[in-house]
Order: structure tokens, then C-alpha cells, then sequence
């Protein structure tokens, strides 16, 4: 009698998740389709603006792209009805865009096959998104996170440190690339995951020391002497990034991290000031003492020095070039010479489609991040405990700055450091690591809509 009543549960329970309607699943399906249009027409106008004809390689990318994000929607439809709508549909179409411009490039360079960064884009892709689905499948309470904090800080450490062991450093302009013979990697951007979920179980744990009373000056709350220690520990973490991997993005993009998190956990902007203050000092510093960073400082300085354009700045100054012959709308995809800028695939990815989209166009990308963005600040500030709700914010803001840092460099806003653009660049470790953010920022607004509210800490 008691297998029948829990069997007759069981089948209930099917039946009303298959009759309540999935509106947050609909709705994504909705962007979806507008997504896989727009990624569709950025790759058929390449192929018509540089070759002037639509061949098979047409229906090889947007039938990947299209074939692997269906399935996770198919899986968020099962298994995380709730999850927020518009995070998948902005990060394919991003990633889409970014594909299309890639391709772009490797038409103008007559490349093809495995030679092709499209190609090896598109195999990158097809890792991240498989990766995305086997966290939401797997990962069915991010809460189980908070048990292995220390762990993924020390995971997060020996990432950092894998550049600078020997034997598997590879050799490139700064210490950030692990080469395993068969594939390089930037261990980085899969310790940034490592870093957050790190950050945000020991704020939780640590909060009411760094929210108690303190010195009250200029209208704020100004936190004690021993207070500030995570704080320049963290500070004299990412001075050692600089220093000794030669990677000045990353440094900035964790320390960043942290003191936005800090904020968030503690609610004192003083925090703020005091991270801004250490930053620009610790950058400072590193323009005086680091002959690299000096280097991108002066580049930034006197881009357009005649001695400097033809050597050191001649990359940046390129990319601005690009930008200026794009104008209003652009020049049409397929129609401009993005290909003359130095890594106009990866580190350049943004002049590059500044130059076909115009500043129409790469307001409108601007637009998606800004929607991206605050997507998972709102499925942080609306999360069930702190620990959630300082992961999706701190997950959340990374993208945002390293948008800023990017962009801010190649327009000569900020100098320039050796970051990736999210989605958009070529590279298999920035996309991978996007996508698994994707992921966890599913995952979070899935049990923020679906459970009560339970507080950690």
C-alpha cells in the first residue's frame, strides 16, 4: 500500500512539471531563436562581404553553436526550470558574434581546416558548453561550494603557480600560459572560478570582524588597522602576479574581485577607497620598477609618438586606426581589414568588430555585458544566503571588469594588459571558464526562484 501511494506521488509530481507552464524556459527559448538568427547572419554576411558566396562552412558553425546550446536548454527545461532566461541567450550570442569575426579573420588569411582559429573556436565552444551542461546536471545545490572553501583558495594558488613551474611554462610574453604538448592553457581564468568561490565562503565566515565598528570620518565608516589584513594580503598577492608572472590584467581582475566582494559583504564603500587607493598605487609602483609595465604605460601615454608606432605602440595604434575606419555603422561584416591589426582574433577582438559594426554595433555589445552583468548582480542581491549572493555578484563583476579592462585598453582609456575579452576573443581557457560561470550563475537563480529562503553564516 505504501510503494503504491509513493509511486502515485511520483507519477502527480511528473505530471504537474510537465503541465506547469515554464515560462523563464519559453522565454529564453524566445531570445534563443533571436540569438541563433543574429549569429546566423553575422556568418552568412562574412562569407558574402569576403568571398561573396555561402558555402557548407555556413551550416558547420551555426549548426554547432545552435546544436550544443538547444541541449542545454533541453536540460535547463528538466532539470532547472527556474534558472534566469536571459544569461544563455547573451552569452551565444556573444559567443556567436565572436565566431563570426574569427572566421573573418582566418577567410582573410587564408587559412582552413585545424589550422583555422575558427575551427579550434568552434572546438572550444563545444568544450564550454558540455562543460556548462555537466555542472547544471551535477552541481545540483551550489551550497555544497561553501564546504570546500579553503580547498578552492588552494586550488585556486597552485593554478596561479602552474606558469611558473618548470617544464610547463610556455613561452610567451608574460608567465600566464601552461603548454602540455598537445595544448596550452591559461590556468588563470580557471582559478578567477576558484578565487570567487573561495572569497565568497571566507566573507561569509569572516564578515561581522570586517563589518564591526571602526573610525567614522568623512561620512564613512572607516574599518581598523587589523582589519585591513585580507585585504593586503590579497593586495600583496596580485603586486606578486605582477611581479613575477609579468601578467598585470590578472592581478588587477583578482584583486578587483575581492574588494568587490568585500563591499558587497560588508556594506562599507570605505573598502572601495581604500582597494582603489592600493591599486592605483600598486600600479604605480610597477610603472616605475617593472621595465613591461613602464612599457605599456608609456604606450598609453604617446600612443601616436612617430617613434613608438612604428615598434612597441604600433599594435594599439592599429586597433584605434580600425575603430576610426569603422565610424557610425561600420564598414559592413567581411567588408573592412581587421586582419592588419596584430591578433585581431584574440587580444583585438573588439577594434576588430568595431571596424564592420561601427560604434553602433559595439555599443550594442557593450549593451549585452551591461545586461549580462547585471542579470547576475540581480540573482545575487535576490539570493536565498550570503554565500550565494556574494558568488553571483563576484562572478558577475569579474565579467564586467575584465570588459572594462579589456576595452578601456584597446581604446587607450586605461593601458592596455593581456586579458581576454569575454566570449567574444579567440582562446579556450577564457571560454571555458565563461562558460562555467554561465553555469554556476544558472544554478544560483534556479534555487533562488524554486526554494525558500535559507541564510548561511
Amino acid at each position: 500500500m505504501t510503494e503504491s501511494l509513493t509511486a502515485d506521488t511520483a507519477v502527480v509530481r511528473a505530471l504537474r512539471r510537465i503541465r506547469v507552464p515554464q515560462t523563464q524556459r519559453n522565454r529564453e527559448l524566445f531570445l534563443l531563436v533571436f540569438a541563433f538568427a543574429i549569429n546566423a547572419g553575422a556568418i552568412a554576411l562574412v562569407q558574402l562581404g569576403a568571398t561573396g558566396e555561402i558555402d557548407a562552412t555556413f551550416l558547420i558553425y551555426c549548426g554547432g553553436l545552435t546544436a550544443l546550446v538547444v541541449a542545454l536548454h533541453i536540460l535547463l527545461r528538466l532539470r532547472a526550470r527556474d534558472a534566469d532566461p536571459f544569461v544563455v541567450p547573451i552569452a551565444t550570442l556573444l559567443t556567436g558574434l565572436g565566431l563570426a569575426m574569427i572566421y573573418r579573420i582566418d577567410i582573410a588569411r587564408r587559412v582552413h581546416g585545424w589550422d583555422a582559429t575558427s575551427t579550434r573556436q568552434l572546438a572550444w565552444i563545444a568544450i564550454g558548453v558540455i562543460g556548462a551542461i555537466a555542472v547544471v546536471l551535477f552541481l545540483r545545490n551550489y551550497r555544497v561550494l561553501f564546504r570546500y572553501t579553503y580547498v578552492s583558495g588552494l586550488v585556486g594558488v597552485l593554478l596561479l603557480l602552474l606558469p611558473i613551474v618548470p617544464g610547463l611554462g610556455a613561452d610567451a610574453g608574460a608567465d600566464v600560459w601552461v603548454d602540455l604538448g598537445f595544448f596550452s592553457f591559461q590556468p588563470g581564468e580557471l582559478a578567477k572560478i576558484a578565487l570567487a568561490i573561495f572569497f565568497a565562503g571566507y566573507l561569509v565566515r569572516t564578515r561581522e570582524s570586517l563589518t564591526s565598528t571602526g573610525t567614522r570620518f568623512l561620512g564613512m565608516t572607516w574599518p581598523r588597522a587589523r582589519q585591513l589584513g585580507p585585504l593586503l594580503v590579497l593586495w600583496l598577492v596580485s603586486m606578486g602576479i605582477i611581479v613575477v608572472q609579468r601578467d598585470l590584467g590578472t592581478g588587477l581582475l583578482i584583486f578587483g574581485m575581492f574588494v568587490a566582494m568585500l563591499y558587497v559583504a560588508t556594506g562599507k564603500t570605505s573598502w572601495v577607497l581604500i582597494g582603489v587607493v592600493l591599486a592605483v598605487a600598486g600600479a604605480f609602483a610597477a610603472s616605475q620598477i617593472l621595465p613591461y609595465v613602464r612599457g605599456r604605460f608609456v604606450n598609453w601615454l604617446d600612443a601616436f609618438n612617430p617613434d613608438l608606432m612604428d615598434n612597441s605602440s604600433y599594435q594599439l595604434v592599429n586597433g584605434i586606426f580600425g575603430l576610426a575606419q569603422g565610424g557610425l555603422i561600420g564598414t559592413g561584416l567581411g567588408q573592412g581589414r581587421p586582419y592588419l591589426t596584430p591578433l585581431a582574433q584574440s587580444d583585438y577582438i573588439f577594434p576588430s568588430l568595431g571596424e564592420e559594426l561601427g560604434l553602433v554595433g559595439v555599443f550594442a555589445i557593450l549593451c549585452l555585458y551591461m545586461v549580462f552583468t547585471s542579470r547576475g548582480i540581480r540573482i545575487g542581491l535576490a539570493g536565498q544566503d550570503d554565500f550565494g549572493k556574494l558568488l553571483a555578484t563576484g562572478l558577475s563583476f569579474t565579467i564586467a571588469l575584465q570588459v572594462f579592462i579589456m576595452v578601456g585598453g584597446v581604446t587607450r582609456l586605461i593601458p592596455l594588459t593581456g586579458l581576454t575579452t569575454p566570449f567574444l576573443a579567440a582562446g579556450g581557457s577564457s571560454l571555458v571558464a565563461n562558460w562555467l560561470i554561465v553555469a554556476l550563475l544558472l544554478r544560483i537563480s534556479d534555487i533562488v526562484r524554486s526554494r525558500p529562503r535559507v541564510v548561511i553564516g
